[in-house]
């Protein structure tokens, strides 16, 4: 996970697998807190790779900052101790998906349910936001800027897959991924807001090569220790079910905000909140529940 300046004090994890996100058995995820870590994999969908070359340099001090050039961090939860919990929200949108909405037929791949009632009730959360979903819900985009409460995250430019067997997703060239990635941080930036350099690969498909690839850009990498699979349900029950079984403090829930892909999100997340409540856990952003 992270590592940053905004991360102090954070205590290395166990490792552990991933099954649920397509992590192979022979690839370990480390869950790290204050150097650079090894491998873990997992990823969702395609896209055409960018073209700029935007500097890899982040302005200094944003949560999830860390040394360029390193290895980076790649975390799933925070400190056991306390009682703040992390609600993440994927932004997918892929070549694919964008041609969905361009023919009709998907009405939206951006829930705005999720956004009203996250704002109504004052909940923090952290978006992680890919450059197509950025670029097609640019309004959306520039809502969740102004929040204080919500911080802003990377999750590729258009949602390829960093390893092979990723979810069927198509596979970025290995040569474009740092660019990828790069390229997705200028993008968002533009809207201001709570930035940050936490990136979440696809699918949480990750091997050595990919880290190698995203040193140069001082990230922490973050999957997560609760994993919904709202995209997969077909109700609102298993994923509640999913999340009040496994959270604990310190956990980073992934969830998505993607509508067409996860119908079932806005349902699920009153019984969440209320179940969390219940558990006496207390959402935070991600930058908070990392530091502890």
């Amino acid at each position: 996970m992270r590592l940053p300046s905004a991360v102090p004090g954070l205590l290395a994890a166990a490792a552990v697998l991933l099954a649920a996100c397509g992590v192979e058995a022979d690839e370990p995820v480390f869950v790290a807190a204050s150097t650079t870590s090894a491998a873990a994999p997992a990823t969702t969908a395609p896209s055409a790779p960018p073209s700029a070359s935007p500097s890899p340099t982040a302005p200094p001090g944003r949560p999830g900052q860390t040394k360029p050039g390193l290895l980076p961090p790649v975390v799933d939860h925070g400190p056991r101790t306390g009682n703040l919990v992390a609600l993440t929200f994927d932004a997918d949108m892929t070549d694919r998906m964008l041609a969905q909405l361009d023919k009709g037929s998907v009405t939206s791949y951006a829930n705005v349910r999720i956004i009203e009632m996250l704002e109504r009730d004052q909940v923090p959360a952290t978006f992680f936001l890919t450059g197509k979903w950025v670029q097609r819900y640019p309004e959306l985009t520039a809502r969740l800027a102004g929040n204080p409460r919500f911080e802003l995250a990377n999750h590729t430019f258009g949602h390829q897959a960093f390893t092979a067997g990723c979810y069927d997703l198509p596979r970025i060239p290995s040569a474009a991924m740092t660019e990828d990635v790069a390229k997705t941080f200028k993008i968002i930036e533009r809207y201001g807001g709570r930035q940050t350099r936490y990136f979440r690969f696809p699918g949480l498909c990750h091997d050595r090569a990919a880290l190698r690839a995203m040193a140069p850009l001082g990230l922490t990498v973050v999957d997560g220790d609760v994993v919904s699979g709202d995209p997969f349900a077909t109700s609102w029950k298993p994923i509640v079910n999913a999340v009040l079984k496994k959270v604990k403090p310190g956990s980073v829930v992934i969830l998505h905000v993607t509508e067409a892909n996860a119908r079932f999100t806005d349902e699920a997340l009153p019984h969440i909140l209320r179940g969390l409540a219940e558990r006496g856990l207390q959402p935070a952003t991600l930058s908070e529940v990392l530091a502890g």
